[in-house]
């Protein structure tokens, strides 16, 4: 990921999941003129979801999060596979397995729905305007 990133001459930055090392990370970003988050989906970012929202806000930094409860907790963009979708195809698993399938014979698959969610007001905040083809796209719009 990081040599992706230096090809297209962007900066990543990572770290521990320690309140104070998310802290620092939000405060290295703010150096950047275009800073920005990606919030990556995973239990540590959920873990401190309020805090990462809660510095991204103060430090006016536009993010976009792996999953939808992080907009609905207040903070700008997410893109990601649809839990919900997700969940069926498991049941769908599961209900093989129960019919006698064996787990090491099913492939093993990939998210096929994606949702977008945006939080308008969460925009406003930042001074962002979000294009209306982006708009249009969206799956949710939190207003």
């Amino acid at each position: 990921m990081r040599d992706a990133a230096r090809r297209r001459k962007l900066d990543v930055q990572g770290g521990g999941g320690e309140p104070r090392h998310i802290l620092v990370l939000v405060v290295d970003v703010t150096k950047f003129a275009d800073g920005g988050l990606i919030v990556t989906a995973g239990s540590r970012s959920v873990i401190h979801r309020d805090l990462i929202i809660t510095l991204a806000a103060r430090h006016k930094l536009p993010a976009v999060y792996g999953g939808s409860h992080f907009v609905t907790g207040g903070g700008l963009i997410s893109y990601g596979p649809d839990r919900v979708d997700q969940y069926r195809q498991a049941a769908g698993y599961i209900d093989r397995i129960l019919k006698g399938e064996k787990p090491g014979d099913m492939p093993v698959q990939a998210p096929t729905k994606y949702e977008l969610v945006i939080n308008l007001k969460t925009a406003k905040a930042l001074g962002l305007t979000v294009p209306p083809a982006l708009l249009a796209q969206a799956n949710e719009v939190i207003e």
